[in-house]
């Protein structure tokens, strides 16, 4: 064989090389481009030649035309939102500095083909899976957090974050049922940071400190109050005693009573006593120093 043959030959068995490498690879195109996995928590939705298949495909090995089929994989499991950096106003006019909050949702696995369908731009592709509606459920979660923050005094915020929390979700499912019944639903809500302004913190401080004082004072009231209670009841049962002894009061016990003091007074040198000639209603007059000039005989 001359050389030129040899050439020939060479370039021909490295042509059928190519040519098979080709048609292996096409090979493996078709075979891997007509199934795909789903995992678990997810469904596939398909779209042949831009038409989307509203049949979703659940977790598992599923078929599909190679090359012309397009498999998406979205996430039918709870999935967090985070909207950060809030600056709501409350109910008095007054922003509030940070306020941070975390949404939980989940789209409903038989709707989300509807939900790409209808929500073209609003998924956001997340590592592993498509979270279907995402771009709504923000815009519709932000909206009813302004709304709720705007219903509370900013003094009253940070002791009504569980109120808070329940209001946002119960206001979030409303607006998601509106557009697409019960296609989305909220599990939770959670309020991660409320900071207030600066001379809101201020202000609640000195409400604090405040109610602290008026609780101080009334308990200095209620105390004045029991001692009040107490010096009535006291004067009462003088006042009680006193009547009983008036009521025990008799002529012959006042009579016995003068008679026992002027045999106290006789008994008691340089004394003077006065009695009226009857013995009735009388002054006893006692001077407790003797008469000027007196010896002891008159």
């Amino acid at each position: 064989m001359t050389n030129n043959e040899l050439g020939f030959h060479g370039q021909k068995r490295a042509g059928w090389a190519i040519s098979g490498i080709v048609l292996g690879a096409l090979a493996l195109s078709f075979l891997f481009g007509s199934f795909y996995i789903v995992d678990t928590g997810h469904v596939g939705v398909e779209r042949t030649l831009g038409k989307v298949d509203l049949t979703e495909n659940r977790p598992g090995l599923n078929f599909k035309l190679p090359f012309l089929t397009q498999a998406y994989e979205f996430s039918a499991k709870e999935i967090a939102l985070d909207l950060d950096d809030l600056k709501p106003k409350a109910a008095d006019n007054l922003s509030l500095q940070d306020l941070d909050v975390t949404v939980y949702y989940n789209a409903s696995p038989d709707a989300i083909a509807d939900l790409m369908v209808k929500y073209a731009n609003a998924s956001q592709y997340a590592p592993g899976a498509i979270l279907p509606a995402y771009g709504i459920v923000y815009r519709e979660a932000r909206g009813a957090v302004y709304e709720e923050i705007a219903k509370i005094d900013s003094l009253e915020l940070h002791k009504m974050r569980d109120a808070l929390q329940t209001s946002i979700q119960d206001s979030l499912q409303l607006r998601l049922e509106d557009k697409d019944g019960d296609a989305l639903q909220i599990s939770r809500v959670v309020v991660r940071a409320l900071n207030t302004d600066p001379s809101i913190e201020e202000s609640i401080r000195e409400a604090v400190a405040n109610q602290k004082k008026l609780e101080a004072k009334q308990i200095s009231v209620d105390i004045a109050k029991k001692d009040a209670e107490i010096e009535i009841e006291r004067a009462r049962g003088i006042a009680q005693a006193n009547s009983i002894i008036n009521d025990s009061l008799t002529a012959q016990y006042l009579q016995h009573e003068i008679n026992v003091a002027l045999q106290s007074f006789a008994e008691n040198e340089g004394q003077l006593v006065v009695m009226p000639a009857n013995m009735q209603g009388f002054d006893v007059i006692l001077d407790t120093q003797r008469f000027p000039g007196s010896d002891g005989n008159q």
